[in-house]
């Protein structure tokens, strides 16, 4: 099962060089591995990106093939330009990705690790 991490506030500095340096670790091993860590300062900045309605829209991604950003807005029954201006955002964040046009959430699971 692939995941993607947030992290939420906090020292998120001494977190994310520990991951790179465990990172560089198993490559220097000849381990391969291919993960997704993601940071926002706080959770109003987390909640920003990550919407209710943003959160239908990967759902959706993720349990279909979607061939581009219109057919996406169809399946939704949500208008293009804000489906689009979703899909932006959530690739800004790391959350989607978009090749050849397709729009893809190639992971299972977000989990979140806040601070307080």
């Amino acid at each position: 099962m692939s995941r993607v991490k947030i992290t939420v506030g906090g020292a998120m500095e001494k977190e994310t060089s520990q991951r790179f340096i465990d990172a560089w670790h198993r490559a220097e091993r000849g381990e391969r591995f291919h993960e997704r860590h993601l940071s926002f300062e706080s959770w109003d900045a987390l909640t920003r990106v990550l919407t209710s309605k943003r959160l239908e829209l990967l759902r959706h991604v993720h349990r279909h093939d979607v061939t581009s950003v219109r057919a996406l807005a169809k399946a939704l029954r949500r208008d293009y330009s804000n489906v689009h201006a979703d899909v932006r955002a959530l690739m800004e964040a790391g959350l989607l990705d978009a090749p050849g046009g397709s729009v893809r959430a190639d992971y299972d699971v977000i989990e979140t690790k806040i601070a307080i």
